[in-house]
Order: structure tokens, then sequence, then C-alpha cells
């Protein structure tokens, strides 16, 4: 029987690419379930509460953006992208829109299944083996300023207030929180974050960034929590305690 986790969404209108990417993850052990439009993708994610969605980017009724927004808007379900296009400002677009990962068509089996890996594989830190939610422990929290980390719940509040991050936003900010002070460039970040090569795109790192920012900073006219060391790359600043 399949685990918690292993639900994933599949959305293209091309019946043959959805029919090879379903038989693909079916191969793996994952469960399918598919949809060829916008308006479908979106009732079926809400629906069915998918662990994973994979989002054709070009689709009838509703494009891929619009779908990613609006579940974006109510579930920090992981979202990769799947577009033809491989200009920066429509990869840029679909991660500021709340997209985690993208992919470019055509992509290889074993592209594929390493970014559904890497993605889902933050999925599972919420929950012990046995499926219970793990505890907080105040010793573990990371604060700075007006903002607590809690890395057991996979939580942050700012002013006592929970803040929704994409689980792609939690793992950057904690990796960085861990290591207060020390600057990560930018292609370190998409290493260690990220987990795979990603063709040095690195505006895939400042897009994240920013969205972290206008989420976590205490003051939107500077920063306060990540930092930039111009030239070099970004840093978490130096918390109060932990």
């Amino acid at each position: 029987m399949l685990s918690l986790g292993n639900l994933i969404l599949i959305v293209d209108d091309e019946p043959a690419i959805v029919d090879i990417i379903k038989y693909n993850l079916e191969k793996q052990g994952y469960e399918t379930i598919t949809a060829s439009d916008g308006e479908e993708a979106l009732a079926k994610a809400l629906k069915y509460n998918p662990d994973l969605i994979l989002l054709d980017v070009m689709l009838p009724k509703m494009d891929g953006y619009d779908v990613c927004r609006s579940v974006r808007a109510k579930s920090e379900v992981p979202i990769i992208m799947l577009t033809a296009r491989d200009g920066e400002v429509d990869k840029v677009l679909g991660l500021e829109l709340g997209a985690d990962d993208y992919i470019t068509k055509p992509f290889s089996e074993r592209e594929l299944l390493a970014r559904i890996k890497a993605n889902l594989r933050r999925t599972l830190p919420k929950k012990d083996l046995h499926g219970a939610e793990t505890s907080t422990d105040s010793a573990n929290l990371i604060r700075i300023g007006n903002l607590e980390i809690d890395p057991l719940q996979y939580e942050v509040r700012k002013d006592g207030e929970p803040v929704e991050l994409t689980l792609r936003e939690f793992e950057l900010l904690k990796f960085m929180a861990d290591s207060p002070g020390r600057i990560f460039s930018r292609e370190s970040l998409l290493e260690k974050v990220w987990g795979y090569e990603y063709f040095g795109d690195v505006r895939t790192v400042d897009v994240t960034i920013s969205r972290l920012r206008e989420k976590i900073e205490p003051d939107p006219t500077r920063n306060q929590v990540i930092m930039t060391k111009r030239g070099v790359g970004y840093y978490f600043a130096k918390e109060e305690n932990k």
C-alpha cells in the first residue's frame, strides 16, 4: 500500500505526455490523478489535496500561471511547472506566483523523477515514521527580532502570527538560519537547498529570496533578516537566541 505523500496531480493538455508521465510515476510507486485543462486542474487540486502538482503552463480554459496562483492562495502543495518556454521571464513568473520548481520540455524521465523526489522530500520531516506530528521544542526555536522559526513543526511566526511559506521558501530560510552570518553564493544555495543541478539559473534564488523578504521582514523598506552581500550572496542575520 502506498504511504502518504505519494499522490501526484499531472496537468497537461497533451494526452501522450500525460500517459508517459503517468506510466513512469506509477512504475516508481506513485499514485496519480490527471487533468487536461486549467479549470479541471484547479478543481482536482482543491478536492483531492495532492502531495505534488506537475503543472503545464499552456492549458485550455485557464493557463498554468492562473492555476498556480489560485492553488497557492489556498495550499502550500509543491508545484512543479512544466513548460515548453525556456525564456527567463516565463520561469521567473512561475516562481513569483508561488511555484516551487520548473522543468522545461522536453525532459528526461530521470530528471523529472529527481525533481519530484527533491520536492516531495521536503514534506516528510513534518511527521515521524508513524505519521505523528512532531512536537515543538523551544530549545530548537530560532528567533530574530519579531520572527520565530520552528524547524520541528516547519512553522514561521511573525509577531506571534503564522507566516504562510511554501516548502521551498521554508527550506531556504531554515538552511540560512542554521548558519547565521555565513554568506552563501546563489550557486551554493541552489546546490544545497534545491539539491540538484539547476543549469546556472541563479535567478531562481533571487526570486525565492524576494518572496521570503516580502513575508518575513519586519520593515519592507529595509532588510533585517535576510541580508545581501553585494557581489557575493545572501546571509541570515545573527539571531538573538536559539
